[in-house]
């Protein structure tokens, strides 16, 4: 048997250099690509560390303004009961204001002769209880009444004649016009 002589060859063989420059670069673009890719995610690692802390910074913000609200909460609370307390107080302050002025341009209306004995108001209507000295007197009072824009009604309830004081002695209902104070307190006028 013949023996085979094993034979070590220091020249590069031209059939293996394309496979093995194509090994060469493939192995240092890899090793490339993976140091890049490495430093892609210790960036992006780095990055969320950043958005990390800014998260929890924006927490302890919203945490102490959190806190602040809650401690203005009374005041505010207090404020806007007193805000809708004004308003209604001007609400009705208007109407007042209106029916300071029915009664008294009613209480213009008098002619000479007629005197008030009581006037009473419950929200409606007007009760008059007066004394009159003649029935001009009296119906002149009624028509002015009853040419007055504010009032829907008028009617004479009592009419009684006092010889011996030469008094007529009348009761009057004024119904007045809701419409019209309603307009006159939502306006503020």
């Amino acid at each position: 048997m013949a023996k085979r002589s094993t034979s070590i060859n220091l020249l590069k063989s031209s059939k293996n250099d394309t496979l093995e420059q194509v090994i060469n670069w493939s192995l240092t673009v890899g090793r490339v690509l993976v140091i890049v890719v490495e430093l892609i995610a210790l960036g992006a690692f780095l990055f969320r560390f950043g958005l990390d802390r800014q998260i929890i910074d924006l927490h302890t913000q919203i945490k102490n303004k959190q806190i602040i609200v809650a401690d203005l909460k009374q005041s505010e609370d207090t404020y806007r009961n007193l805000q809708d307390r004004l308003a209604i107080a001007a609400s009705f302050s208007s109407l007042g204001e209106s029916q300071v002025k029915e009664f008294t341009d009613i209480i213009d209306f008098a002619p000479n002769g007629l005197n008030f004995n009581a006037v009473s108001f419950d929200g409606q209507s007007l009760r008059i209880d007066a004394n009159v000295t003649s029935v001009e007197a009296l119906s002149i009072f009624v028509a002015s009444l009853k040419a007055y824009k504010p009032i829907d009604s008028v009617s004479l309830d009592k009419i009684e004649n006092k010889t011996s004081n030469a008094i007529i002695n009348v009761g009057i209902t004024v119904q007045l016009n809701q419409k019209g104070v309603v307009n006159a307190a939502s306006t503020g006028q």
